[in-house]
């Protein structure tokens, strides 16, 4: 790589040229898989071929089959999900940012993007590798399989196609990061949202093993994973919207666009059964499909070796109520709902939050409820299980608390808030404003600077720097303005949803 000419890295497949962007070499949608068409939609994935010559990595490539999603009520959330679909077969891409003569022997940091399972791509703003490059890391996103074609459980066809995808993009950087300067051996994968659930199936899947040192579960859940029973009832929808037999060999004939155009149907199905909770209470009808939980595969031996950094946000339930206007109107019967919506012993439930938070109004009651449903107890089990069963690796904790003054500061440390401040974008425009996610006061760079930073030492090292989450302490970093180590936080709502 020079400076003079555009870079240029050769990989298994074929060579790619980039470009230069303020001292960083960036490499743009890079196929690690074959274009999933036809009824390649609904098989693994599978190598790409080859290519004569110097193949052009300088333009954002096409995305994933998905509706496009601007926004979550009065919120701006086009940072976050991106431009929705650009139609290209061949999406299955990774864009990689690297220090511009990188040496080879720098940590690779790979990210999965969040969306439900249906939507984002690596063409999100929130999702520039820049800062890492900056900061001595090689950077990688990815696209995967979304909706239908990525976790539509069919069969004869094999399940969590779009987590194959992931697992398929791990092996590409192993067999490629080191033309782009980075270290095979140092490879942290991390994901956000459905992309850290993700990521929790990753720890599990057996395939994977050996691809990555350290993981990063950011607002996630290692009991996100819907059971075959719950998915049937999805895949059953889709089969009755589509007018075809529910397997693989027919819904290989239907296009994309149709897939798209049945989401809204998908919407509102009940997959509570006798024996599992819905564990994304409504918001999507679609996630891993698992006989095991990714935090129970991690309790009995998976992922051994490699480190975990694992946390959430402060407030993560404010996103599904302030933007549409349903925080501060809510009711008691509200909370009482979304109690029965996410636990067996909703009574119970109450009485712990109230106990726990006596002056939380209805609102603040409804918004923890759906955090712990969606992220808290999904990720304390799977701390719980790294850190309980992994001797030979190191689990660590935090919790993101500041708070934005979006929407009358109603938005506060929501599920999102702590993506910019990882990738040290907080100065982007389209993050600002009163409907803007990081609302119109200004976070503080200093914190921006230091979270980043932090990510970055774990990639490093597999160490945040502070001390490890033992169940004997439970020691969890409170990330706001000021950090502050606490021991077990939330310990009486922790005990209860265990």
């Amino acid at each position: 790589m020079t400076k003079h000419t555009n870079p240029l890295a050769r990989t298994e497949q074929g060579a790619v040229r980039g470009l230069h962007q303020d001292g960083t070499a960036v490499f743009l949608n890079i196929p690690y898989a074959a274009p999933p068409v036809g009824a390649g939609r609904f098989a693994p994935p599978q190598p790409h071929a080859p290519w004569d010559g110097v193949r052009d990595a300088t333009e954002a490539g096409p995305t994933a089959p998905q509706a496009k999603r601007d926004a979550f009520g009065d919120l701006d959330m086009s940072p976050y999900f991106g431009p929705g679909w650009i139609p290209g077969e061949d999406y299955l891409t990774v864009n990689v940012w690297a220090p511009e003569g990188a040496s080879g022997d720098l940590p690779v940091m790979v990210f999965v993007h969040g969306g439900g399972f249906v939507a984002g791509s690596t063409r999100s703003a929130l999702y520039d590798g820049g800062a890492f490059a900056r900061d001595g890391v090689v950077f990688v996103t990815l696209n995967y399989r979304l909706g239908v074609s990525g976790f539509l459980d069919l069969p004869g066809a094999p399940a969590n196609r779009g987590l194959l995808d992931v697992v398929a993009a791990l092996r590409w950087v192993r067999s490629n990061i080191a033309a782009f300067g980075g270290d095979p051996s140092n490879v942290t994968l991390l994901g956000q949202s459905a992309g850290a659930t993700i990521v929790g199936g990753v720890l599990a899947h057996r395939e994977a093993e050996g691809l990555f040192r350290h993981a990063i579960v950011q607002s996630g859940s290692g009991l996100g994973a819907f059971s075959p029973e719950q998915a049937a009832r999805v895949t059953r929808a889709a089969a009755e919207a589509l007018g075809v037999e529910p397997r693989a060999d027919a819904f290989a004939a239907v296009p994309d666009e149709r897939f798209v155009e049945i989401m809204p149907k998908l919407a509102g199905i009940d997959l509570r059964t006798e024996t599992h909770s819905d564990p994304l209470i409504g918001l999507s009808p679609f996630s891993l499909v698992l006989d095991v939980q990714p935090a129970d595969a991690v309790a009995a031996g998976a992922a051994e070796g490699v480190d975990l950094l694992v946390g959430t946000n402060s407030e993560e339930g404010n996103l599904y109520l302030a933007p549409m206007g349903n925080y501060s109107t809510s009711t008691d019967a509200d909370v009482d709902a979304a109690a029965a919506r996410s636990h067996r012993d909703p009574a119970g439930l109450l009485e712990t939050l109230r106990r726990e938070r006596p002056r939380a109004s209805s609102g603040e009651l409804r918004s923890a409820i759906m955090a712990d449903a969606l992220f808290g107890k999904g990720s304390r089990r799977m701390a719980e299980a790294h850190s309980s069963h992994h001797p030979r690796s190191d689990t660590y904790a935090y919790e993101f608390a500041w708070r934005s003054q979006a929407l009358n500061g109603e938005l506060g440390a929501t599920h999102t808030m702590e993506l910019p401040f990882v990738f040290d974008v907080t100065a982007l425009p389209q993050l600002h404003g009163a409907k803007a996610l990081l609302g119109p006061v200004e976070p503080p760079a200093e914190l921006s600077r230091r979270v980043h930073a932090t990510w970055i030492e774990f990639a490093r090292t597999g160490s945040p720097g502070w001390d490890r989450y033992e169940t004997t302490r439970r020691a969890t970093m409170r990330i706001d303005s000021e950090w502050t180590l606490t021991e077990d936080p939330r310990s009486a709502e922790r005990q209860f949803w265990s």
